[in-house]
């Protein structure tokens, strides 16, 4: 009966313990048993062999139902022993989860009555104004809080609402915390917020409440360092710091750094220090760097001693492993980049010297700002670092450089676009004003005389004995514009203020002489474009301006080349490549010019028809009106061009633009089929009009008499007058005295017309007769 309990409880997979005990421990003695019988059986193996065999037999039945035995037992164990040790360990393993899942309940019960508890203590703390304890609170509360979220099993609604309690309460005490920094820092602001105006910035005043007297408060105000340090627990410290610094950048530091007549005024009384302004007399239109240092220190000292050196609570933060707490490190940190960048603005770029003799000066600056940076240091604002106040300040070649580019190409600009006509005279022997010179020694005085002799000896091959004219290489005498010869006179100075200035600057400055010429070139015409092109009188000025400035461009570079940066001096320091392009510009220009008043005389000739039919009074009207108009259009160029061009430019244009028109009339009277009598005297008359007015129209120079040499060498300038006097001899000459004057092609008409319009002519005044068939056969 207990062996089949035994099965069914095995089968069930409940087999006890205790019976598979028990069953080991009876199969290890039999066991033991069988093994004694071995041993005695072995040694009794060869004296009782035959009589033990049966016994032995037996033995081996008997040890082979043991190993029988043992192997089912083996069997049980692998299949119900090791079920029942599994279903053992998954037992255990619910009561330790359990045992966790109550331990964790129990510490989140526990975290929440320390949340609880600390969220009492801060209300109490708020209560008494003690900040700093209730910003600790506060803190624990929300260490607290994020150990239950990181509980995953925890309620999520439940969890919300202790945020929303904690937040609420961070915001109390922020305000209340608020409250007392409104009291402790005083703002009185002027209406108007433009830093900018004086008077407002009179109106500013700073008021920093050291102690709070008891008739005010009956309960004391809590200290600054108290309020800060609860700040600084609530991680609101830099925010607050922060808009402290931008009111204080705002209304105190950036109206000392920009006015030179404002100065801080620091008052104390017992409980309280104010910073005000006041207005000084000063006639600086930028305050020097040294006072504006002085006046920022001033105001940094008060707020490091009664603001920003204060004892907090260093022992509290330590214990919570807390850097040192340094206010006037944070705020230099805050408010550091935009005050030096204001230094900059507003006093250094405006310290920076003109002239490269003033640098020595600056040395000045550059240990102020040292000091400046030092004291700063002192007080904490800053770190040891160097920072770019000081390298900007040291950085003075570069500055002195940049800033004198930029001036000089202001100036360049600004005298671009000024106005052309106001000019000056320029004459063979006038000499602009250039800037004096360092004294070349011996050898550079050979060489730039072998420069020029070998330059000029390439210009014109001179005879043996002959010497060149004074004025063989000057500019013919005109008129440019002052703005353009104060332009060349600043590239003179600019060049000359390279050769005393280091390296890096000779060259930017060099490089900012010829920017001021691209800058010509690309400005002028422009900008003056509608003038130059309605103007005839500044359309000559600008091409004066263009030769004048190719005329100094040619010796511009070789005059300083000697004195300039090496770099320079290995040929670089020239100017030659621009000159072409200068008087191209100014060529078309002009040429544009006399294009447009080319157009406006063949327009005027035009309204003459075509000069035929003189013997009605109105197409001789017309015609009339018309060589009229054309002359006071010559003469009132050579009026408007008088004494501005070159004497030789001038004839030259005036005689370009007379001979169009006179070669406009040649053509219409030489196209002309038939001429009669009345027609021949009316055309003489014109054309004897504009012969006897025409050379009037020359008067290059303002002294009358001076003008009649010009008057009457017509000829030269005007390529068609020639051809003209044929024609008016022509209108009035015979068959006998054409053929005379055609000479068999040699003679001066043959010269002025080809043969066709000889005969055209002749066709045209003459009747068909044997005479005029004779002289016709001659022109061939």
């Amino acid at each position: 009966m207990a062996s089949f309990v035994t099965e069914v409880l095995a089968h069930s997979g409940r087999l006890e313990k205790e019976d598979l005990g028990t069953r080991i421990g009876r199969l290890t003695r039999r066991v033991d048993e069988v093994k004694g019988e071995v041993c005695s059986m072995i040694s009794k193996k060869h004296s009782e062999f035959l009589p033990s065999m049966q016994s032995a037999q037996d033995l081996v039945a008997r040890v082979d139902k043991l190993s029988d035995d043992i192997d089912l037992l083996k069997s049980r164990i692998e299949s119900e022993v090791r079920q029942d040790l599994r279903v053992s360990t998954a037992e255990f393993t619910d009561l330790k989860r359990q045992l966790e899942r109550d331990s964790v309940v129990l510490s989140l019960l526990k975290q929440l009555q320390e949340f609880s508890t600390a969220i009492e203590e801060y209300n109490c703390a708020l209560t008494e104004k003690e900040y700093v304890a209730a910003a600790r609170c506060l803190e624990k509360a929300q260490k607290g809080l994020m150990l239950l979220k990181s509980r995953k099993c925890f309620d999520l609604k439940m969890l919300k609402s202790l945020s929303m309690e904690l937040t609420i309460q961070k915001q109390n005490i922020l305000y209340h915390l608020g409250e007392e920094w409104q009291k402790l820092i005083v703002w009185k602001l002027p209406p108007s917020k433009d830093t900018s105006n004086l008077e407002s910035c009179l109106q500013t005043e700073l008021h920093l409440c050291t102690e709070q007297s008891q008739k005010e408060e009956k309960t004391p105000v809590p200290p600054v360092s108290s309020v800060l340090l609860a700040f600084f627990i609530l991680g609101e410290l830099h925010t607050k710091l922060k808009s402290f610094g931008q009111m204080l950048l705002k209304y105190i530091l950036r109206p000392l750094a920009s006015c030179a007549s404002l100065c801080a005024v620091v008052e104390s009384q017992s409980n309280t220090v104010t910073i005000s302004f006041e207005s000084v007399m000063s006639d600086l239109e930028h305050p020097s760097p040294s006072d504006v240092f002085a006046k920022i220190k001033l105001v940094l000292e008060v707020l490091q001693k009664q603001l920003l050196d204060l004892p907090l609570d260093d022992a509290d933060l330590e214990t919570e492993k807390t850097p040192k707490i340094i206010l006037a490190g944070m705020l230099g940190d805050i408010i550091w980049e935009d005050l030096s960048e204001c230094l900059v603005k507003n006093c250094l770029v405006h310290s920076i010297p003109a002239n490269s003799s003033d640098l020595q000066q600056y040395e000045e600056i550059i240990q102020s700002t040292e000091e400046f940076e030092n004291a700063l240091k002192e007080m904490k604002f800053l770190k040891g670092d160097t920072t770019n106040l000081l390298k900007y300040a040291r950085n003075i070649n570069s500055h002195f450089a940049n800033k004198k580019c930029q001036d000089v190409i202001v100036a360049a600009r600004n005298l671009m676009t000024s106005e052309i006509h106001n000019t000056v005279k320029i004459a063979p022997d006038a000499q602009i004003r250039v800037p004096d010179l360092p004294s070349a020694d011996q050898g550079d005085k050979l060489q730039v005389q072998k420069m020029c002799t070998a330059q000029y000896s390439e210009v014109v091959d001179l005879e043996p004995g002959s010497t060149l004219d004074q004025h063989s290489f000057s500019l013919p005498a005109c008129r440019v514009s002052e703005s353009v010869k104060q332009l060349m006179e600043l590239a003179y100075q600019t060049l000359s203020e390279a050769t005393a200035s280091s390296d890096q600057c000779a060259v930017q400055l060099f490089y900012s002489v010829r920017n001021i010429f691209h800058l010509f070139h690309d400005v002028v015409p422009t900008y003056h474009r509608e003038n130059l092109q309605k103007l005839p009188q500044l359309a000559a000025v600008h091409h004066n301006n263009c030769m004048y400035i190719a005329h100094h461009l040619l010796t511009l570079g070789h005059q300083f080349s000697l004195r300039l940066a090496p770099v320079l001096c290995a040929g670089a320091a020239t100017f030659v490549d621009l000159v072409p392009g200068f008087r191209r510009l100014g060529t078309e220009c002009f040429l544009a010019q006399l294009r447009a008043q080319k157009g406006e005389l063949l327009e005027r000739l035009s309204s003459a028809g075509n000069f035929a039919n003189m013997d009605d009074e109105e197409n001789y009207s017309a015609a009339n009106k018309a060589v009229r108009q054309v002359l006071h259009q010559l003469r009132r160029l050579g009026v408007v061009w008088q004494d501005v061009l070159p004497v030789n430019i001038y004839c030259k244009a005036l005689g370009t633009l007379l001979s169009t028109a006179i070669s406009e009339i040649i053509g219409r009277v030489t196209a002309l089929e038939d001429i009669s009598t009345k027609d021949g005297d009316r055309l003489y008359s014109l054309c004897k009009t504009v012969m006897d007015e025409g050379p009037l129209v020359f008067v290059p120079l303002a002294e009358e008499s001076r003008n009649r040499k010009y008057q009457e060498e017509v000829a030269v300038y005007v390529p068609k007058w020639m051809p003209f006097q044929e024609l008016l001899l022509l209108l009035r000459a015979g068959l006998r005295e054409i053929g005379d004057r055609w000479a068999n092609g040699k003679g001066p008409l043959a010269a002025a017309f080809s043969s066709n319009e000889v005969k055209a002519l002749i066709r045209a005044l003459f009747q068909n007769t044997e005479r005029r068939a004779a002289v016709l056969a001659k022109i061939k």
